[in-house]
């Protein structure tokens, strides 16, 4: 990940001690180094101490927001003692920034209430936060109400901010790409274009024609097809794949990354069955899994709304989603279930893969052309599922998302699967089909749904529903 870049201002009021501020000033510069974010604050000899209280410093902060515009990720608000409500609230509106705003507040010391040492950030705190919610800025709070920037509590904080911007920045510029038509057969992952523009997500579509005419200009002997080709092998167990199937495959990994440069894109989804084994002769399952393992996460059936949420997580987390089914009960037990798709999963879900065919196809247009998929089951570890999804007929987008974990319980089947163990499972079913939602989840390998929850409800004014576990 780049350099993270926070705007800082330092509230004051002007009848505490000057010493609080330019000791909140050392602990920041500490905090800053051993996160390596490059701060854009006032300096010292700009205002008092290089702090904001006056409609005079909120010009002079807003006017250095406004020139380091585009490399600010996120906004802290710290507070050494009580501030000035409005000298933060202004600077905000002057800028114009539209970035996540982590407002921390310093506590007062039970031997430090009096006049030299006092800092009353508890209550100024509530002050700055109250003209926040006037001006119309969202923003973000630490656990502890009044907590010192160089402990562990804010440092984790800190950290959880860090993905909340990067997940609130990141989807508000997203370009996706949609590979070919939906199956006609699932209307389930239909999405509206308009709805996600609207939240700053770009969909970008191509046929899935123009693609397979890109790979009919392509030679085995290209030096970019025996290049996807090396990557491929390196990637998974080739060993019982025809070489015309794994030539095929590496003309459609050339061909779709040829197109994701072309315009720039961040994620996408693909219309992999079933024009594409019946004209082709292959799976899309590895070349999705090798993209989604390189953070350009791709999506099955042409389910956008399914790579907004992998995207989401892998914005959030740092690691590669996938994209899965809500697909089998796990034996009586109701706080399992068995995730399952074909094939397409990130390698981080995959230890030692292996590429197959796919049996569900194989039924119905036969096993010579459907060479692609991946094999493999997903190892225990911390889960969080995602789903975003847009609802056209009430105008908004809607989200759910939670915690649970992989476990390695038996499972006997094939494709890429795994067991999932999810508190109060049933009780998430209810709701995920009440409401209408699709049959996908974005899946990750960690615990993100605190970012999640902060992203699409504090920030993106999405409709939310965290299903959180029971104390």
């Amino acid at each position: 990940m780049s350099k993270f870049t926070l705007a800082v201002i330092i509230g004051n009021r002007d009848f505490f001690p000057d010493f609080l501020i330019r000791e909140a000033r050392e602990d920041l510069q500490k905090l800053f180094h051993e996160f390596d974010i490059q701060p854009i604050w006032l300096s010292d000899d700009e205002t008092k101490l290089g702090s904001v209280e006056t409609w005079n410093h909120a010009n002079q902060c807003a006017d250095l927001f406004k020139q380091k515009k585009c490399e600010i990720d996120g906004v802290l608000v710290c507070l050494p003692n009580f501030g000035d409500e409005k000298g933060v609230a202004d600077t905000l509106k002057l800028s114009g920034l539209d970035v996540p705003i982590l407002v921390q507040a310093y506590p007062d010391m039970l031997d430090g209430l009096n006049a030299e040492r006092r800092r009353d950030a508890f209550c100024g705190k509530i002050s700055v936060c109250n003209n926040l919610r006037q001006y119309g800025a969202p923003f973000s709070l630490t656990r502890e109400h009044t907590v010192h920037p160089l402990s562990d509590s804010f440092k984790d904080d800190l950290r959880r901010f860090i993905s909340i911007c990067r997940t609130v920045n990141g989807l508000k510029k997203a370009r996706l790409g949609a590979i070919g038509a939906r199956p006609n057969a699932f209307n389930t992952v239909r999405y509206s274009e308009k709805l996600f523009q609207a939240a700053g997500i770009t969909i970008n579509t191509i046929d899935l024609s123009e693609i397979l005419g890109t790979i009919q200009k392509l030679e085995n002997e290209d030096p970019r097809v025996k290049e996807k080709l090396d990557e491929i092998n390196a990637y998974a167990d080739a060993g019982n794949v025809p070489q015309a199937s794994m030539s095929a495959m590496a003309k459609l990994l050339v061909a779709t990354t040829d197109w994701m440069e072309e315009l720039d894109l961040d994620a996408t989804a693909f219309q992999c069955w079933t024009s594409l084994q019946q004209n082709f002769g292959v799976n899309a399952c590895t070349l999705m899994s090798m993209m989604s393992e390189n953070f350009m996460p791709s999506g099955c059936e042409v389910d956008i709304s399914g790579a907004v949420g992998m995207y989401a997580m892998q914005l959030a987390s740092g690691m590669p989603s996938a994209l899965v089914d809500w697909n089998n009960n796990y034996g009586d037990d109701s706080d399992r279930c068995v995730l399952f798709h074909c094939g397409n999963w990130a390698k981080t879900y995959l230890p030692n893969p292996k590429i197959a065919t796919a049996p569900i196809l194989e039924t119905v247009i036969g096993k010579d052309t459907t060479h692609g998929a991946l094999e493999g089951r997903a190892p225990e570890g911390p889960l969080t599922f995602c789903r975003v999804s847009t609802d056209d007929t009430r105008g908004c987008i809607r989200t759910y998302f939670g915690e649970g974990a992989l476990t390695n319980d038996l499972l006997d089947t094939f494709g890429c699967r795994a067991v999932a163990r999810i508190p109060q499972l049933q009780s998430l079913m209810r709701y995920v089909c009440k409401e209408g939602f699709e049959h996908h989840v974005a899946i990750n390998l960690s615990h993100s749904a605190q970012v999640l929850s902060e992203v699409f409800e504090t920030y993106l004014k999405w409709e939310t529903y965290y299903h959180q576990q029971p104390e």
